[in-house]
């Protein structure tokens, strides 16, 4: 008895799990990134209605930091769907290599935004 088409089964099926991870994943981080934009926005909002026009007036990076974000989650959905397409011709020509350039780009990508929260942060103490 082949058990070679059981194994491709549970290959594949082992693609769409971390396929759809990397989706949650990107929804995540977008979700954060409404919040950020969403909690600037509240944060204003409210100090006008306490009359405090210098906190309204002052320059934040929330808006952009929160879009970055957003567009980061994005990319990382994208990035998932090619590799996950990649890894399926892969698994099919029985040719699967482990070098996954999303994993790298994730990592660099949430290290280069944590950076600017870092600084964003301290700088607004």
């Amino acid at each position: 008895m082949d058990k070679q088409p059981q194994k491709k089964t549970s290959d594949h099926l082992a693609n769409e799990r971390t396929f759809l991870a990397w989706i949650r994943t990107s929804i995540g981080i977008m979700g954060f990134g409404f919040v950020v934009v969403k909690f600037s926005l509240f944060v204003k909002q409210v100090s006008l209605m306490l009359n405090n026009p210098q906190h309204s007036s002052q320059k934040g990076y929330s808006a952009e930091i929160g879009v970055t974000l957003v567009a980061l989650g994005a990319i990382t959905a994208l990035m998932a769907y090619l590799n996950y397409k990649k890894v399926r011709k892969e698994i099919d020509a029985d040719a699967f290599e482990s070098s996954n350039p999303l994993l790298s780009v994730a990592t660099f990508g949430l290290i280069f935004i944590s950076a600017l929260l870092i600084w964003y942060l301290i700088d607004s103490i």
